[in-house]
């Protein structure tokens, strides 16, 4: 075969023109095997806000037809290193033209193969460790959408040390880790009320953050962001009796309503778990403090009684949310804890924080006590590290908790915190509780 030579100004341009890709041609790229395959539908998020078909779906990226969708693909690798780049995809008919970003660096590339394969991005490097991102735009198609895509494929120095991305719960995994306080409680007391408050940041109400205040063993309380112009107050108590469809319950283990404030609905609740919710729509706000008071006593023949209370300086009085009977349980509160959660799995590649502060409880005897340390944890999407974007903490004479939005930075499951004493116990005057 006759060598071609390239003359000194040619062999400076191409050199020139690599060094701007920031990765090697795709034919140095092909490989019979890749380190790990990201799918799409568990790993990405349409950016394009501004559209709501949906286009990620089980099977990965499907009706990819406008040109504003932009799909953010995310992983995490400890070590930092070159990266070689792959996607699994196909198109309809004709040719298409991706962009893929990374880093620094832009790649476009075309597909034009009907049939799914393997097509090399090309080679990058990680300057730091922690979550990545990949960023994919279409920018010219033949025919109705860009491509069918599904996976991202992942190899080189960078995925030789620890790799994290959400490998199957792709629903749970898309929703993001849910994260806990467990607090410690005075010991062989039997306790009556939980007041606990929450301060939510401004620009931390993410739409789907559920910023839950009193727990308990058989039931929760705290408040929702629902939609841009909907928010609750939600209380909700366990029936006895485990299923996730509340028409199974028998009627000797349902969850009976004893009462409700003014605007708020009750009736029943299904699938994680079966029992009695109630909630009240209040546009509250970020950057203002809520109180919360939950009353948990046995009320005889093998029944409890669940208040809970709600306190907005916008109204400043006490507010009863609703009191629920519980059969088949004679006790008091325990096992008091709060948690933080994205519900809607479209915003789990949004961070969101809140803190928690100045919780007490009051035993049956009249007494206050401050709880100031909590053991945090989280759930089984952060367990078994299909996502590590989560954390906690105390900042002062506050409890905090953060998750979701693929942040680097988390914390060990199991740590205790201790926030400072405040010394000021609540104020209430429990006859005038309505």
């Amino acid at each position: 075969m006759k060598q071609i030579k390239l003359t000194n100004n040619w062999y400076i341009i191409l050199v020139f023109i690599l060094a701007l890709s920031g990765c090697k041609s795709n034919a140095d790229l092909q490989r019979a095997n890749w380190d790990y395959k990201i799918p799409i539908v568990g790993n990405s998020w349409n950016l394009d806000t501004r559209s709501d078909k949906r286009v990620i779906g089980r099977r990965g990226l499907r009706n990819w037809s406008e040109l504003e969708t932009k799909l953010r693909t995310y992983f995490f690798v400890e070590k930092t290193g070159t990266i070689d780049l792959a996607f699994r995809a196909k198109v309809k008919s004709g040719q298409s033209k991706i962009k893929f970003d990374f880093a620094d660096y832009s790649k476009i590339i075309s597909i034009d193969n009907n049939s799914f394969d393997t097509i090399p991005i090309g080679r990058f490097k990680v300057k730091k460790s922690g979550y990545q991102q990949l960023d994919i735009q279409g920018l010219k198609k033949s025919a109705d959408n860009y491509a069918d895509l599904t996976d991202i494929f992942i190899a080189g120095p960078a995925t030789q040390g620890k790799v994290y991305y959400v490998k199957d719960d792709f629903y749970f995994g898309r929703r993001g880790p849910s994260v806990h306080l467990n607090y410690k409680e005075p010991e062989d007391k039997n306790i009556e009320y939980f007041y606990n408050e929450i301060h939510v940041p401004e620009e931390e109400d993410v739409i789907g953050s559920f910023f839950m205040a009193n727990g308990f063993s058989n039931g929760y309380f705290g408040i929702q962001v629902n939609s841009s112009d909907q928010r609750r107050i939600l209380f909700s108590v366990w029936s006895p009796y485990r299923t996730n469809n509340p028409e199974e319950i028998p009627e000797e283990d349902r969850i009976r309503l004893l009462k409700k404030g003014p605007d708020v609905n009750a009736g029943k609740f299904g699938g994680e778990g079966s029992g009695g919710q109630s909630y009240r729509k209040y546009f509250w706000k970020a950057g203002t403090t809520y109180r919360f008071l939950l009353k948990g006593a046995p009320a005889g023949n093998n029944y409890t009684d669940y208040t809970a209370y709600f306190y907005a300086p916008e109204i400043g009085e006490w507010q009863l949310i609703a009191s629920f009977r519980r059969p088949k349980t004679g006790t008091y509160l325990n096992r008091l804890h709060s948690f933080l959660e994205n519900f809607i799995p479209s915003q789990g590649n949004i961070t969101r924080k809140a803190y928690y502060q100045n919780q007490w409880v009051r035993t049956v005897e009249g007494k206050w006590y401050e709880l100031t340390e909590a053991r945090f944890t989280a759930d089984n999407t952060a367990r078994k590290k299909n996502r590590i974007d989560y954390a906690g903490g105390s900042e002062g004479d506050k409890f905090f908790m953060k998750n979701c939005g693929f942040f680097s930075e988390n914390v060990t499951i199991g740590t205790h915190f201790k926030r400072n004493t405040t010394g000021n116990a609540p104020q209430i005057d429990f006859d005038k509780l309505p």
